[in-house]
């Protein structure tokens, strides 16, 4: 099913935004002349305007300011003309705002100083989930954005609750996620209540998005890729499951993304995904196959290619927007994030060359 209708007083339901190219293909409908293009981690560390405007200020703390935030979120649109903003913001943000003990180390990422093993664990470090007073910086920050943006939509963001979980439990960044995997299937108590209440931190994030102005939301899996089929459907996907149907009423588009998951894609699209994200792993027709073929998709051009020839990037953004016209909707986008050495007049012809491709033709009733 499509996201339900708004109610007539919501900030996206009277904006312009719901007929931008980025919110048609979410929908399903043709796009019109622009086709919609935009870069998971657009914001943030490939700008020198980003640079300069942290300086002196870490990045939690850049991510709770309303005008910092917006700001940074801003600056890309600006300098590439994508087709969508995307909150700034960061996994671990809810987590900081409940009241967690939790910061990102210069060259680690997030670091948690007391990891969940035992329900003692859990205990001492689980908070309410947050409320409007708690995450009122996010929802300035997200108004001042929306006012910035005019018809150009801004997308809201959340981590899952596995990957969140997850430096809950590693106490950092981990690929192995031994702790993490080890604790999902020994104690299912302990399981279930983490990630029932990373569930609810993170749903009151994302309402606090939308209920600002966002746009559209997106649900990030980054380490559910490191999961089997049977692991993730089992304890994983109810969860994200949770997250989707708490934003339904509001009726904005869901999009869910994680990487490494080509053997996911189906399970993440039945959590409630109105779009999947796909990764640069996979071809994004099979992706798109694999979904059944009636999901609209985004994605998935390789970042590495973004240091290759002109030449070489071309044929592969070609190919890439070639491939995703077997999806009812496609937006253009990385199969993962910007990396921090990126070009950023690299980006910005990516996305000149992206709008001059001109959309497939709706299809005859």
């Amino acid at each position: 099913m499509g996201p339900m209708p708004l109610p007539a007083n919501h900030p996206w339901h009277a904006s312009a935004t719901s007929e931008s190219p980025l919110i048609r293909a979410y929908t399903g409908r043709p796009v019109g002349e622009r086709r919609p293009v935009w870069f998971m981690r657009q914001a943030g560390r490939s700008l020198p305007e980003y640079k300069k405007v942290r300086e002196g200020t870490g990045m939690l703390e850049s991510c709770l300011t309303p005008e910092l935030a917006s700001e940074i979120t801003l600056q890309p649109v600006r300098r590439h003309d994508v087709d969508a903003a995307i909150f700034y913001s960061d996994i671990v943000v809810p987590l900081k705002v409940a009241g967690v003990d939790v910061d990102i180390a210069p060259g680690i990422g997030p670091v948690v100083q007391r990891p969940i093993r035992t329900l003692a664990d859990l205990d001492a470090v689980i908070r309410d989930v947050p409320g409007p007073e708690e995450l009122a910086a996010i929802s300035a920050g997200v108004a001042l954005t929306v006012d910035g943006l005019g018809s150009t939509p801004l997308i809201g963001f959340a981590g899952a609750p596995f990957t969140v979980a997850s430096y809950l439990v590693e106490g950092k960044p981990s690929r192995d996620l031994l702790h993490t995997k080890a604790l999902m299937h020994s104690d299912p108590v302990l399981w279930d209540r983490l990630l029932g209440w990373v569930a609810e931190v993170s749903l009151a994030f994302l309402r606090a998005q939308v209920l600002a102005g966002a746009s559209a939301i997106q649900l990030f899996d980054s380490w559910a890729g490191a999961l089997s089929l049977a692991d993730y459907s089992t304890f994983v996907a109810p969860y994200s499951a949770r997250v989707l149907a708490g934003v339904a009423d509001l009726g904005v588009p869901r999009v869910h993304f994680g990487t490494s998951t080509g053997e996911l894609l189906a399970a993440m699209r039945d959590a409630g995904a109105d779009v999947v994200g796909i990764d640069y792993r996979i071809p994004l027709d099979t992706g798109i196959e694999r979904l059944g073929g009636h999901v609209p998709v985004q994605g998935n051009i390789d970042p590495a290619l973004l240091f290759a020839p002109w030449p070489v990037l071309e044929a592969h953004v070609r190919d890439v927007v070639a491939r995703g016209a077997a999806a009812p909707g496609h937006v253009v986008n990385l199969g993962h994030g910007v990396p921090p050495e990126t070009d950023p007049t690299v980006l910005t012809r990516v996305v000149e060359l992206v709008h001059s491709i001109a959309p497939e033709p709706a299809a005859a009733p």
